[in-house]
């Protein structure tokens, strides 16, 4: 047995892969509550929203695992370092951009910096401190990630009281700044030169299949889903992804190992974890022009009327794991996707005139449900492999739910923008206002301050309302089923406590020879 000597300054340079993760973390919700100010400032359609969104997220899907075997093979600290690089260099060109278009591109290269962070600040740890440390150092790390959710609406909420949009850009160049500095001085080179090689052809079968898909379901609304370019690129999305499969399925070291899909456990585990970021994205994206625009509060004001669901989050993320020792991951899961479901059954109740209170009401039991049912859920999923497939297996956790948190935008958001346009009365108005109008709801307030119309207004906020509505209780749907899918084919046995399970979750494999 080869005795390693621990670095002296690990717990320095675990601060640099907190800032790493502190700054994604609220980058993954700062946007949402800076989407209503771009859309009126920018014009942008409640299309063009969905895809400031969601070209982040495609990105970061389709290339977390390729960034991953990068790092294992060039050095992990170096593309760490690249990452933050490019992150930065995605947020100046976010806040510098003039259209809808910059930004759009700005966020995609933000998705192809975070795709080399996230694994990479993972995966770093176990090279860093012995197997003792190792949970530790990963709670940090993940907390990190944690704490950036709720402080993103808030941050950026201030930033667009103060100043204009593009700083919710520009406050990313510091923290990823100083991520780079840490990087340089303070974090070990680690590789692992016999990892699989990076399949540019398996890379680019993802990104386009995702690409094709989620464009075909934002365009849907607008062009109509018997479009001759919205069949084609469902048809494109269909061919591509299955050749992503068939090819993935047939290579001797795949980035995507299908077979792991073959274990019970893992794959109802990740179908419940894929569903409630599907969920989750979507709500988190319809929620602030409601908060801002229907409601009438500003950016700052927006961001703290999201706390409740990061209180019942935090709630969760304490009892949650003693709840899967006690009771099993099963009934765990289960029943957070039970709750999740009736906080958007709930919410799906809301009318124009209920005010926040009761909105504040089913945020918390919403934030209550997701960390019930998505911790466990990763946990058990990983928990369900045999040891050495545990970083193959979380790098297909991973993108699965990012896959799910873009389709969940694209989807969810196409039937918010379709049912709002229907339900909108435009009746009086010249066509290029009514076009405006039916663009977004924010787009809808402008027009109707422009004119003066008291009706269009009210007509906004009605259809606005009724939009939201019916997107929750597709959510409602869509987590109720995953219950009862959950409660039948989940494994029962109680889970190990949590503690334990993060240091298995980041490309766990390769890293142990290194350490």
């Amino acid at each position: 047995m080869v005795t390693t000597t621990l670095n002296p300054r690990r717990w320095w340079a675990l601060g640099a892969l907190v800032a790493s993760m502190l700054t994604l973390g609220f980058d993954t919700t700062i946007l949402n509550v800076a989407l209503p100010t771009m859309a009126a400032d920018l014009g942008a359609s409640t299309g063009q929203q969905q895809w400031m969104a969601d070209a982040y997220v495609i990105v970061f899907a389709a290339l977390m695992l390729p960034a991953g075997l990068l790092g294992d093979r060039f050095g992990r600290r170096r593309m760490l370092i690249a990452g933050l690089g490019v992150f930065l260099a995605g947020s100046l060109l976010g806040a510098l951009a003039g259209d809808v278009n910059q930004v759009i591109a700005a966020r995609a290269l933000m998705g192809v910096g975070a795709a080399l962070i996230t694994p990479l600040a993972l995966s770093v740890l176990p090279t860093m401190f012995d197997t003792d440390e190792q949970p530790k150092a990963t709670a940090i790390v993940t907390a990190a990630s944690a704490l950036g959710l709720p402080l993103g609406p808030i941050i950026g909420g201030w930033l667009l009281n103060n100043f204009w949009w593009g700083s919710v850009f520009l406050v990313n160049v510091p923290m990823a700044a100083i991520g780079i500095v840490a990087c340089v001085f303070l974090l070990p080179e680690t590789r692992d030169p016999a990892s699989p090689k990076v399949d540019s052809l398996s890379t680019a079968l993802t990104a386009t299949g995702l690409g094709a898909l989620v464009y075909a379901i934002i365009e849907a609304p607008t062009r109509g889903w018997g479009d001759p370019l919205v069949l084609g690129m469902l048809a494109a999305a269909v061919v591509l992804i299955a050749a992503l499969v068939v090819r993935e399925r047939r290579v001797e070291r795949p980035m995507l190992d299908m077979t792991l899909l073959a274990h019970r456990g893992f794959l109802f585990n990740t179908i419940a974890a894929t569903l409630v970021m599907f969920v989750l994205s979507g709500l988190l994206f319809v929620l602030p022009p409601y908060l801002q625009a229907v409601l009438g509060n500003d950016a700052l004001g927006t961001g703290v009327r999201l706390l409740p669901m990061m209180g019942g989050l935090l709630i969760a993320s304490r009892t949650a794991p003693q709840a899967a020792v006690r009771f099993g991951g099963r009934a765990t899961v289960s029943a957070g996707l039970v709750v999740l479901a009736f906080a958007a059954f709930l919410g799906s109740r809301t009318s124009v005139d209920y005010g926040y209170g009761y909105t504040a009401l089913w945020l918390s039991v919403t934030g209550l449900g997701f960390g019930f049912a998505l911790m466990p859920a990763m946990g058990n999923a990983l928990g369900a492999l045999p040891r050495d497939r545990a970083g193959s297996g979380s790098g297909l956790l991973m993108t699965l739910r990012q896959v799910g948190g873009a389709i969940g935008i694209a989807l969810l958001g196409s039937l918010l923008s379709s049912t709002f346009q229907d339900r909108l009365d435009v009746t009086g108005l010249p066509a290029q206002a009514a076009d405006t109008a039916g663009e977004s709801v924010v787009a809808a307030h402008l027009v109707a301050e422009k004119t003066g119309s008291a009706d269009l207004l009210a007509s906004a906020n009605s259809a606005y309302v009724h939009g939201m509505g019916l997107v929750l209780l597709v959510c409602g749907v869509a987590a109720l089923v995953s219950a009862l899918l959950s409660a039948a084919f989940l494994p029962g046995g109680r889970t190990a406590p949590a503690a334990a399970t993060p240091a298995e979750t980041p490309e766990m494999a390769a890293e142990q020879a290194d350490a």
